[in-house]
This record gives C-alpha cells, structure tokens and sequence, in this order.
C-alpha cells in the first residue's frame, strides 16, 4: 500500500473517530442544555405563580381546587409544562394533572419552601423522574400558606432531545464528509508528491539518491526560487568550501544556515541568483577554475554542476608549450620548404647569385627575429612561444609585431605562467584580428620591479558591456569550447601572481597585464644586451 493510500485510511479512521466523539459531546451538551432550559422554566413559572395575588386569595377559601384547577391546566398549556401542583403547608395537593391525585399528600422535597426559600430538584413523582421546583406562597403577614410546584418529565426532555438528534447527525455528516474529502485530496497530492510509493519505497530511493548524489565526481547544486542553497553534494562542499552536508544524519534535509550563496564567489552568487539557463561558463574562484552548467528547474529553483579545471589547466600550460613549439616546427618547415623549391629552381635556371641572396635573406630574417627575442626576453619558454607564435601568424596570413624593452631576469617568473598568459591573450588576438585588419601586437615592458605584457589587435574590439565579464570571469565566442576558458586562464595566473589585468578598446581590443617581480628576481638574473630604456621591435 502506498503512503498516500495509508494516510487516507488512517486520516478516516481518525475523522470518524473524532466525529463520533464529537458527536457524543454534543449530544450530551444538547440535552444538559434542555434539562437547563427546563430547570429554568419551572423556576419561572413557580414564582411567578407563587407571587399571584389569586392563588394567596385562593388558598384562604375553603374549596381553593374548583377554582385552581382549571387555572392550572391553563397554565400547564400555556407554559408548556407537565404539572402545576398547588399544595397546603402540609404538602395536600389542591391541583394535578391526575385529578384522583388531588387531596394526597405531594411527593417530593417541601422542607426548603417551608422555610421561605424556591428549590429546583430532580425528583420521581406520580408521572415518573422530572424535574420541578417549588416555590412558597405568603400571606400579608409573610407567613408560608401554601406552595406552588411546578415540572417538566424526563420523558418530556427526552422527547424534545430526540427531536434535535436529526440536526446533530446532520452536523455529524457533513463533518465526516468534509473531512473524507479533504483526506482524498491530500492523498491524491502524496500520491503524486510520492508517485505512488510507499514508506519502503520511498525510502529505497532516497538511500539510491543519496548514495548517487555523493558518488558524482562533479558537484551539483540545487537552488530554490530565491537563490538559496537547499542542497549539494561532497565534490560541491570542496570545491566551493560550504559545510558538509549528510541527509542522513537528522530530519534536517536543507542546506546549513550559513551555507547560503552569500558564501560563495560573487561570479557564481550571481549565476544562482539569476537562475538562468548557463552551459560550460568558466568562474575563477582564488586558486580553482571551475566550470559551470545551469540548468532551471520546474517550478523554480536551478540545478547546476560544478568542475573543476585547475588540474586541466596546469596540463593544458604544459601542452600548450610543446603545441607551440610543434606549430612552430610545422610552419618553418612548411615556410624553408617553399624557400628551398624557390632556391631550387633559381639554381636550375642558372642565377647563382640571387639564389644565395634569396637564402641569406631567408636565415638573416629568421635569426633576427629569434635572436631579438632570446637578448630581450631571457627565459627559453617564452621565447620558443614567441618563435612560434609569429610563425603561426605569418601561416594565418597575420602580421605580428613583437616589441620588448628593458631586462626580464631568467626565474623571475616561472615559465608556465608567462606561457599560460602570453600564449592565451595572443591567441585570442589572432583569432579577432583574423576578422579585421589582421594586424597584432605584443609588447613586453620589464622594469627592476614589474613586467608589463600588452596584446593588441586590429579586430572589431570588445562590447563594452562585455568588459565587466571578462575581467569577472571571461567570456568566449568560440563554439565547441568551454566560454571563456583562456582568458579565465589569464585572468586566474594574474590574480594568483599578484598582478592586475585591464582591458580597453582603440581600433581594437588592447590586454595590458602588469606582474610584479619576484624579490629574488636580481639574484637570478642573467645580463642582457639592452638597458631599461632600450627596445627592439620585429615585424613578422
């Protein structure tokens, strides 16, 4: 049996139960409160008729019943009473309703009417239990000359309670009724809340849930309507550093109090509050770059996944050394192959002269280029990035002018860094100067205490709008990638070594990076050929 049907039965049972206890307690109130009514009306009836002038008169006559008798059943019909018994101090009965009753003696209490008093009491008499009072009667003088009784049988009572059971079970119904309908409702919404299950099931899937939920080598997160935090996994609470979270551990199945989105990086705090639709968005938080996926939830709320590409990325800088250096390799070859057919066919032809000029040239380039690059920049990786990079801009068909100035000190910053943030910002140049003029520039600027790399191109530039985003967490428009992963690179490097990172737009996007040097900087520093205020610059 599912939970839903288990608690429509035991909700039923309940209402019944209730019902019929409720309809018990109003019974008994119904009929307490008739025997009151009653009580109250004989009470009445008997001072008032105790305090009439004609039954005082009547009791000084010397045959007081030919004249009570017929005012009593007058009274009885128009009071709605069962007896009206006039009496003398001895308790003779001057009236009843049984007229061979008249002349015994009254059977019940007289003893509180004797001593001037009106008493209500439930006695049994000649027409069986009721309930009466009896009040006394005084002459001019206060002296107790006879007294008035005056009741109503139980029978009576009962007849006028039986009367009002159709309306309490009426009551009783509509109450059953009411509440079997609402139970119904209620278990239709468990059942649909619960699909159906029961307790053991329900609870088979929740262990099954739990168990998958902490198993995900992801981390997940689920938001309500407003933002907040109502549930994630493990891998979420380490890579987002929020309190550890077991559903098993008490009935408590929310987030902690303190592990709302206000503890999280304002990037994904503001992703969570959005709740909107994000697919592979890239967010740097200190150290870790994590990659986001959203995805709303019906009725409101958001679910999202979390990954974490640090590790990727320390990867990725290494791969992207020898993907350079490879590239580089590629276009050379490509470019002394073309140049040795070129040789070639001049030496087939017989101009001697200028097939040697035409190789001279060639090497004189090439060396110029690699040798400017090593005496300024004195850090082999850099370099060899450098290298290839302005081969793959003359395969691209780009034009890439390297300049540099000042000394940057071998080991003053490590190579993968340098690496991580040159090669992503060219990289991003080439692709938008690929649309535009097809012209970038690199300058690198070192001084005793800082190194300053800016990266231009001649592209369409960056949305202003957009600014804000890349500097926050980097966005992309390449398709296929994680948006944004390079300049969230950058963007992660720079705030981790210290530095800043300003974008701005003149014809196109310019990415000015500032690092400071390590204070051991000098200590491992190697001499280069050009001073602080020397530059060279190369055209490729």
């Amino acid at each position: 049996m599912s939970l839903a049907s288990r608690l429509f039965v035991w909700q039923l049972i309940l209402i019944t139960a209730l019902t019929a206890a409720l309809g018990v307690v109003n019974f008994r109130h119904t009929g307490q409160q008739i025997r009151d009514d009653a009580g109250a009306r004989v009470l009445s009836v008997a001072a008032t008729l105790a305090h009439d002038p004609f039954v005082a008169a009547g009791l000084e006559t010397a045959n007081p019943t030919t004249a009570f008798q017929p005012f009593a059943e007058e009274v009885m019909t128009e009071a709605n009473v069962d007896f009206v018994t006039i009496m003398r101090p001895d308790g003779t009965r001057l009236t009843h309703p049984d007229e061979q009753e008249i002349g015994d003696t009254y059977l019940g209490s007289r003893e509180q009417a004797l001593a001037g008093e009106v008493h209500v009491e439930q006695y049994t008499g000649t027409l069986g239990p009721s309930v009466r009072a009896i009040a006394p009667v005084f002459d001019g003088e206060g002296t107790v000359i006879g007294m008035v009784a005056v009741g109503v049988t139980l029978q009576t009572i009962q007849v006028a309670l039986a009367s009002d059971i159709p309306a309490i079970l009426v009551v009783a119904a509509v109450a059953l009724t009411l509440g079997a309908i609402g139970s119904y409702a209620v278990s239709r919404y468990l059942r649909r809340a619960t699909l159906g299950l029961g307790p053991e099931g329900l609870r088979r899937r929740f262990v099954y849930a739990n168990s998958a939920l902490h198993s995900l080598r992801e981390g997940l997160l689920l938001t309500d309507a407003r933002g907040q935090l109502v549930l994630y996994n493990d891998r979420a609470a380490e890579l987002l550093d929020l309190p550890p979270l077991d559903l098993t551990s008490g009935p408590r199945q929310t987030a902690p109090e303190h592990a709302t989105a206000d503890a999280l990086p304002s990037t994904i705090r503001d992703l969570l509050d959005s709740g909107r639709r994000a697919h592979d968005e890239v967010h740097v938080d200190g150290e870790r770059i994590l990659i986001l996926t959203q995805q709303p939830a019906e009725g409101g709320g958001a679910v999202a996944t979390v990954q974490d590409h640090t590790e990727w990325q320390s990867l990725a800088g290494e791969l992207e050394t020898m993907r350079t250096l490879t590239t580089a390799l590629r276009a050379q070859t490509h470019e002394h192959a073309n140049r040795l057919h070129a040789v070639g066919a001049l030496i087939e032809l017989g101009r001697y002269d200028e097939a040697l000029s035409f190789a001279v040239e060639d090497r004189h380039t090439a060396q110029a280029l690699t040798d400017d690059v090593v005496q300024r920049l004195d850090e082999p990786y850099l370099s060899s990035l450098l290298v290839g990079k302005a081969a793959e801009a003359h395969e691209r068909g780009l034009t890439l002018t390297l300049s540099a100035s000042g000394t940057l000190p071998h080991g003053a910053i490590e190579a993968r860094d340098l690496v991580t943030i040159t090669g992503n910002l060219l990289d991003n140049a080439f692709d938008a100067a690929a649309a535009g003029d097809r012209d970038v520039w690199a300058d690198f600027a070192a001084t005793p205490t800082d190194l300053t790399i800016s990266v231009a191109d001649s592209g369409e530039g960056i949305d202003p709008d957009l600014i804000d985003a890349f500097l926050r967490f980097g966005v992309s428009s390449k398709p296929g990638e994680p948006r944004g992963l390079g300049l969230a690179l950058v963007r992660q490097t720079v705030r981790r070594l210290g530095g800043t990172l300003e974008i701005e737009n003149d014809g196109g996007a310019i990415f000015t990076v500032s690092l400071p040097l390590a204070s051991h900087a000098e200590e491992h520093a190697q001499p280069a050929p050009c001073s602080s205020d020397e530059s060279g610059e190369v055209t490729s």
